[in-house]
């Protein structure tokens, strides 16, 4: 007995010293200000002074065209798209005088900065137009009206100063103050400016997509929203991290159906319509889909593991053994839960007519967000397995979307990312991510295997829930740093 405790000891000390060691030896990912990305031309310029004012004014500007989205309708207003083309030309004659302007599926719009080398592969850059409507009867919450683009506070206020004109604002803002000095790309740019993404897509990054390719356009990379700096919402790290997107998950609607007699409902039978859809409901949120920690998420963990305090540090340098023990903590975090497993969520349900009254339906919609490893095909499966035999499972809608491919965090064009940001924004780690929602970028994964997700605005904890929500804004000093990090990386590039 005693042999078998000192060689349990002696095995447990071995445990202990190979995780310490690891957790010791595990370099830094991060580059720093002045690294040297593998990229063929870092053009000099003359110092490039962004004009915070006058560029937040011009964004104000824009948030006050009321280019809305909604499910099922597409733009409510062509009218408003058409005047933001419009104040777009204006507001950067430069721009407008170096590139050249395409309309795609009547409202998207294709920029062109031909390059000084048309033999380089080019790059293309997203964001869109379009912003999600305010929910009736909250206007009145909002301390700045949505649609007048108000500066106050040190803030540009209204809907899509975070999701995403802001974008499409910087990226124009960037292209202005470098033509303006004469400046032209070594590589192609290409600028693409979706209307109608917060609807999928559907028709103008699908048919902005689908130009491209048909021209035979292969990009170095892709760049669109989904990222951001953020700063104290990850424990033990008190530094900015910029979070890079380098995967999304998918997405998929579900309907789940019930069909009954119907009758009074004096006389029920053991289980209503309604009670078959709600126990299939009840038992998809009692039996989820399998967590695993892969992908973009696991990339995250390693990256920022180094940078980590020391006990943290043991343990995410160690996923083989402590993987485990973080999804079972992440199944009470919603926010970690989401990196770590397909989601489920009942969002809509429905069924009958009177109190009285036997339900002859009943019906509810559960939306999967999809995670890489994961697809349509096995969500369905899992959600046929799980629910009772009464119930019937059916698509909803057309836009169920595969998850995306995980795109290289070794690759040159990540590389370039992180030293343009420790350039612009000195002391910020940057990190791969999952991205959760969705984006226009899933319309370009045929072009290009680089495709990421970051726009480099500055938010805290609390601007999360502005995004689609009250009082969106942006700070006037993050919108800055947004502008300048494109002008780097367009000089970089």
């Amino acid at each position: 007995m005693k042999k078998i405790l000192k060689i349990s000891a002696l095995a447990l000390l071995l445990l202990l010293a190979v995780l310490i060691v690891r957790a010791f030896l595990l370099p830094s990912r991060q580059l720093h200000a002045g690294a040297k990305p593998d990229v063929q031309n870092v053009q000099n310029v003359q110092n490039v002074q962004v004009d915070a004012n006058a560029a937040a004014a011009r964004l104000a500007g824009a948030l006050r065209f009321q280019t809305i989205s909604r499910e099922g309708t597409g733009p409510v207003d062509p009218a408003a798209f058409l005047a933001l083309h419009r104040y777009l030309e204006e507001s950067f004659p430069r721009a407008h005088a170096a590139l050249t302007r395409e309309v795609v599926a009547g409202y998207s719009l294709l920029y062109t900065w031909r390059g000084k080398n048309p033999s380089l592969p080019p790059v293309l850059l997203l964001s869109h137009q379009d912003v999600v409507p305010v929910e009736a009867g909250t206007e009145r919450s909002w301390t700045q009206p949505p649609f007048e683009g108000r500066i106050a506070g040190g803030f540009i206020w209204g809907r899509g100063s975070l999701d995403d004109k802001v974008g499409v604002l910087a990226l124009l803002e960037s292209v202005e103050l470098l033509a303006a000095q004469g400046f032209q790309p070594e590589r192609t740019i290409y600028l693409a400016f979706g209307h109608d993404e917060e609807v999928g897509g559907l028709q103008g990054a699908r048919g902005l997509a689908a130009l491209l390719e048909q021209r035979g356009v292969r990009p170095l990379f892709v760049l669109d929203e989904g990222g951001a700096i953020i700063t104290g919402m990850v424990p033990g790290i008190d530094q900015p991290i910029a979070l890079v997107g380098t995967a999304e998950k998918g997405y998929v609607n579900v309907e789940l159906t019930a069909r009954s007699r119907g009758g009074h409902s004096s006389m029920p039978p053991p289980h209503t319509a309604i009670g078959e859809v709600a126990a299939a409901v009840h038992a998809l949120e009692e039996h989820p889909m399998p967590s695993r920690i892969a992908g973009a998420t696991r990339d995250s963990y390693e990256t920022l593991a180094p940078e980590m305090p020391f006990v943290t540090r043991v343990v995410l340098s160690n996923l083989w053994l402590f993987g485990p023990l973080i999804e079972l903590q992440a199944a009470s975090d919603p926010a970690a839960n989401a990196r770590l497993r397909t989601t489920t969520a009942a969002t809509i349900i429905s069924g009958g007519v009177k109190e009285n009254v036997l339900p002859l339906g009943a019906r509810a919609v559960v939306n999967f967000r999809i995670l890489p490893g994961d697809s349509v095909a096995s969500v369905l499966e899992h959600v046929r397995k799980t629910v009772g035999p009464g119930v019937k499972v059916a698509l909803e809608g057309l836009q169920a979307t595969e998850p995306s491919p995980t795109s290289d965090t070794g690759a040159p064009e990540f590389r370039l990312l992180q030293s343009t940001v420790a350039e612009v924004f000195p002391g910020t780690l940057v990190a791969p991510n999952l991205l959760s929602g969705g984006t226009d970028s899933k319309h370009y994964q045929r072009l290009t295997r680089n495709v990421y997700r970051f726009l480099a605005i500055a938010v805290g904890k609390e601007d999360l829930e502005r995004i689609h929500g009250t009082n969106e804004r942006v700070g006037i000093d993050a919108y800055a740093g947004a502008v300048r990090f494109f002008v780097r990386l367009l000089l970089k590039t």
